[in-house]
């Protein structure tokens, strides 16, 4: 049963390939962004996997395509580029 939510617009911003992976992956799984990310969260929220082995190698090739070589190991931890002056 579907629960009915007030949605907002938000400006976030995001590391630029990691973007590109997120749309693609929400492309593929023909769900809106905001969808894929508002899933993304509660999954994280319950600690529980939010993909499935299929869905997990579709990431590992966007990734490939779009040069996404960041991991969770590097959350909290990148800088803009303008800030490395």
């Amino acid at each position: 049963m579907s629960k009915s939510v007030e949605r907002i617009q938000t400006g976030v911003r995001l590391e630029k390939r990691l973007l590109k992976v997120l749309k693609g992956l929400a492309e593929h799984l023909d769900m809106s962004l905001g969808d894929l990310i508002e899933g993304l969260a509660l999954h994280c929220f319950e600690n529980k996997p939010p993909f499935t082995e299929e869905t997990l190698r579709k990431i590992e090739q966007l990734k490939s395509v779009y040069d996404l070589d960041l991991g969770a190991s590097d959350s909290h931890k990148l800088k803009d580029r303008t800030d490395e002056s």
